[in-house]
């Protein structure tokens, strides 16, 4: 398939705009979901400037995301690969690019093009073969990790692997710079900057993403403040407000420039978006980001999963003189075709690895091409161990249950009826090219992660997370951990996060299951090994204690044992509440020296388990 998607581009006419090289502007908002535009019919979010983008261009109905979380939608993105090829599968934050594997930038810096970046990168914490100068950017100016992206109030951002302080700001919601202001003046900067040569403006802006933080003096909180509804969803609705301005803004700069006619613009989401400030009245969130305001129909699932809801983008794309006003395209595409869709356009060589097609075609118009609009045989996705496959109106999903599930999105968008049973044969069929797109995963390396590290606590001001309000675990009753040992762990994600931290007695350190270079699912457990034998009648259990849940304990059970290989059954069951307070579950007084702690399920029912101190009640 690929092969003769690049023989039919190499044997396309003439047309390509070679001579001119076209700017590219591409604006990706984080988490914003498909029915959260106005001109879908979303009653509650305003924004105009978008609508009027999609007049003047092509609106997307079935574009896609490369994956549902941030960072391997990202890798897809850049790389024109799908996610059963990329080096970054997973969302840990910072799992980078391999050295020299070439991005849409190193692409069009080959071809002569200015290139910068201007947002959230998420493909390469600092100090590791991934940062974007690294990938063809002249410049990148933002967070390399998205844990750092939570906050519109760190200390600092990062420019080229360099730390530009932001005045007056110590993290999460406390500062006095708002980050994502700054981010976008230095995009409007180097458009004007390069108005005399071709360039790439990459924009992953971050909102409305992450704490919902905007100033009260931004113009878009005007619109929302005096609303009914909970604060939240007024602060969401005003950051996307606020990006349809900032959107409208460059529009606006390229117009001033003359630089229109020759700059094609985009504006997406990243992924699916979340159901967010769900309440009785809106089970799937306060602006149905997956609700259809004129129909009703929902899509199924959300950020995170493999539905619909997780993967079905706002696409818009504006580029006067060459793409006609005011079009709806039913063209099924992902992320991995942007890619091939810019090479075509800007004349750049492309890697001979990628999965994705041009789509120039649909957007200039089959008869400008010389060709017909390629399609898809199908388009695969993988998250961890979830897996889906597309051909046509088919789509397989593999849950996170390990269960196979077939849909005909074509009179089944909201993938309520599973039909394997009624179409063995396709399901079969779409399970072989799901075994045909996957390899292994290889990813990058870093040669320095204390930077990464330091990027990741500057979400918190470059506080040590929550170090003043830890809880503590009460002592009183405990089995001394002094000769406590750690026997067995069914996983753990590295040096920072190990199952000693549970019994440390430091509240400020937690274990965490592993989470890269794959999500391992329920259940997860812990062996320790008391140093001799205790009449044990219970355990005190401490969550997390940063600002996450992640892994925070749901349903849980304990096991007693005098050696390794004889547990029986539980002596305690329970299932614990999403609080930071200790919490203790009491059992029969038994007599053992190894407790094993078995953890079912999380209190967000994400796969994870995490637990900040674990004590033993008993003498």
């Amino acid at each position: 398939m690929r092969l003769l998607f690049l023989a039919a581009l190499m044997l396309s006419p003439g047309w390509v705009f070679a001579t001119d090289k076209p700017n590219i502007v591409y604006i990706m908002a984080d988490e914003l979901g498909y029915y959260e535009l106005s001109c879908l019919g979303n009653a509650n979010i305003r924004t105009p400037r978008i609508d009027e983008m999609a007049s003047q261009g092509i609106r997307f109905t079935q574009a896609l995301a490369g994956s549902s979380v941030c960072a391997p939608t990202r890798c897809c993105l850049m790389t024109g690969k799908h996610s059963g090829h990329t080096s970054v599968r997973s969302n840990g934050g910072g799992t980078p690019l391999r050295s020299g594997e070439p991005t849409i930038a190193s692409i069009l810096k080959a071809r002569g093009y200015s290139t910068g970046g201007f947002g959230k990168w998420g493909c390469g914490g600092r100090g590791s073969t991934g940062v974007p100068e690294e990938h063809g950017f002249d410049v990148f100016f933002g967070y390399y990790d998205q844990v750092h992206a939570h906050s519109y109030y760190p200390p600092y951002l990062v420019r080229n692997s360099e730390e530009v302080p932001l005045k007056g700001n110590r993290g999460l919601s406390d500062g006095e710079t708002y980050s994502h202001d700054v981010i976008h003046e230095a995009a409007l900067d180097f458009i004007r900057s390069n108005r005399e040569q071709s360039f790439f403006c990459y924009m992953p802006i971050t909102p409305p993403h992450g704490i919902f933080d905007i100033p009260d003096s931004d113009p878009a909180w005007q619109i929302y403040r005096d609303k009914q509804w909970p604060e939240p969803a007024k602060r969401y609705a005003a950051m996307v407000s606020m990006v349809d301005r900032q959107v409208g803004e460059v529009l606006d700069l390229l117009a001033e420039l003359g630089l229109e006619e020759n700059t094609l613009v985009v504006f997406c989401g990243d992924n699916g978006g979340n159901d967010y400030f769900r309440d009785a009245d809106h089970p799937r969130g306060f602006h149905g980001a997956n609700r259809d305001p004129v129909t009703g129909v929902e899509f199924r699932g959300t950020k995170g999963t493999l539905y619909e809801g997780g993967l079905r983008i706002p696409m818009v794309m504006r580029w006067p003189g060459k793409i006609a006003a005011s079009r709806v395209s039913d063209l099924l595409w992902y992320f991995p075709d942007v890619m091939p869709t810019i090479a075509e356009l800007t004349g750049a060589s492309l890697p001979k690895d990628i999965d994705g097609m041009s789509i120039v075609p649909e957007l200039i118009g089959e008869e400008v091409v010389g060709r017909k609009q390629s399609q898809h045989q199908y388009l695969y996705w993988e998250l961890g161990d979830q897996v889906a496959v597309r051909e046509e109106s088919w789509k397989a999903v593999r849950s996170r249950r390990g269960v196979w599930e077939l849909y005909d999105l074509r009179s089944d968008p909201s993938e309520a009826n599973e039909v394997s049973t009624k179409y063995p044969d396709d399901l079969k069929r779409l399970q072989g090219y799901a075994d045909e797109a996957h390899v292994a995963v290889v990813e990058g390396t870093f040669h320095n992660s204390a930077l990464h590290e330091r990027d990741r606590q500057a979400k918190f001001g470059g506080r040590a997370r929550r170090r003043t309000q830890a809880n503590a675990l009460p002592a009183d009753g405990l089995v001394p951990n002094r000769d406590f040992r750690i026997v067995r762990v069914s996983s753990q994600a590295g040096a920072n996060r190990i199952a000693e931290a549970i019994v440390d007695g430091d509240p400020r350190t937690h274990w965490h299951s592993s989470f890269s270079p794959k999500v391992l699912k329920h259940p997860h457990e812990v062996v320790i090994d008391l140093g001799k034998r205790y009449t044990i009648s219970g355990f005190r259990y401490l969550a997390r204690q940063d600002v996450g849940w992640n892994g925070a304990v749901k349903d849980c059970e304990f096991y007693l044992a005098t050696d390794l290989e004889n547990w029986g059954q539980p002596i305690a069951k329970t299932t614990f509440k999403k609080i930071k307070q200790a919490q203790q579950v009491d059992c029969e007084a038994t007599e053992g020296r190894y407790v094993r702690i078995r953890v079912l399920s999380e209190v967000n029912a994400g796969p994870w388990a995490s637990i900040s101190e674990l004590g033993i009640i008993g003498q």
